[in-house]
């Protein structure tokens, strides 16, 4: 009878964890593709992008493009005081615009106090 529960409780421990998304990481940059610093925040509430929620947008050389790769909701709360809904920050990126859209395949966003410096 332990063995039996033993089985059943793997069996659902492991099926929890091949049921997990596996995605390529956004964390760690590509060192033979160029960084740049853009700005980053709602597409909607900052860039004033159509679309139907907040989602993160950057803007690039003062065009905004929805971002792919990466989401709002992944670097904290959108609709905080210093939150993306509610103001431009500063990340350093690499990906590439595909279809009007920013395809991320770094994304790391910067304190205030970096941003400035790194201007």
């Amino acid at each position: 009878m332990k063995n039996y529960l033993f089985f059943i409780i793997c069996c659902i421990c492991f099926s929890t964890v091949a049921a997990q998304k596996i995605s390529k990481s956004i964390a760690v940059p590509d060192n033979k593709q160029k960084i740049q610093i853009v700005e980053t925040a709602c597409g909607e509430c900052q860039f004033h992008l159509k679309g139907k929620s907040c989602d993160l947008a950057v803007r690039i050389n003062g065009k905004a493009y929805f971002v792919d790769g990466t989401s709002i909701d992944d670097h904290g709360d959108a609709h905080a005081k210093e939150g993306f809904c509610n103001a431009v920050s500063k990340a350093e990126v690499q990906g590439k615009v595909v279809n009007n859209r920013f395809k991320a395949t770094y994304f790391k966003l910067l304190p205030a106090e970096e941003a400035v410096q790194k201007l």
